[in-house]
């Protein structure tokens, strides 16, 4: 939840104080961390240590520790064992390695999962404000049209592109468009 709430609110205090921006623009910007504060607190608590233990192993302290930890191991291991390395303790290294390999890929894409859902809803919250924007935008239009009409002193005249700009784009079609388009490219 703190990466990206967080580096929202940062970035809002690096540009400009809240008093220097306008009030429709802070309201934006809370509205997105709000959707993002959301998103984070309906996670279980599990799923929050997941994210936690992801963002802590992230960091660049983690792969010094790490690297240090299997050199003592190693260092310690060869020491103890004259310069073998074939000694068990070189095995246990490996198997602690492959371990913490699995278990690093598994919170990664457990992670990667959770924040792949934040992406789908802010794709699917910013297909339907495109599609609001778009029928808005067609209803100003006929809105404008109709005063263009009913002005006595503006010539009356048909313009085709208005009437048509004046109709929302209907989705269905426009993806079957780009489908028929991307498989034709492919072809």
């Amino acid at each position: 939840m703190t990466g990206v709430v967080s580096e929202t609110a940062r970035q809002l205090d690096a540009s400009a104080s809240p008093g220097d921006l306008d009030d429709h623009v802070v309201q934006s910007v809370e509205a997105v961390a709000d959707f993002h504060r959301e998103h984070y607190r309906g996670a279980s608590g599990l799923q929050k240590v997941i994210d936690a233990t992801t963002e802590r192993l992230g960091r660049p302290w983690a792969v010094i520790v790490l690297t240090a930890i299997v050199g003592i191991w190693a260092g310690l291991a060869a020491w103890r064992g004259g310069g073998r390395v074939d000694q068990p303790s070189f095995a246990w290294l490996e198997l602690a390695a492959t371990i913490a390999a699995l278990l690093v890929s598994v919170l990664i894409l457990v992670t990667q999962r959770r924040e792949d859902q934040l992406a789908d809803q802010r794709a699917q919250l910013t297909l339907e404000l495109a599609l609001l924007a778009d029928k808005r935008s067609a209803k100003i239009i006929a809105l404008l049209e109709e005063l263009r009409h009913d002005q006595p002193n503006v010539a009356d005249r048909v313009d085709r592109e208005s009437d048509a700009m004046a109709k929302p784009v209907d989705p269905g079609a426009v993806a079957a468009s780009i489908a028929a388009n991307s498989e034709a490219s492919r072809s």
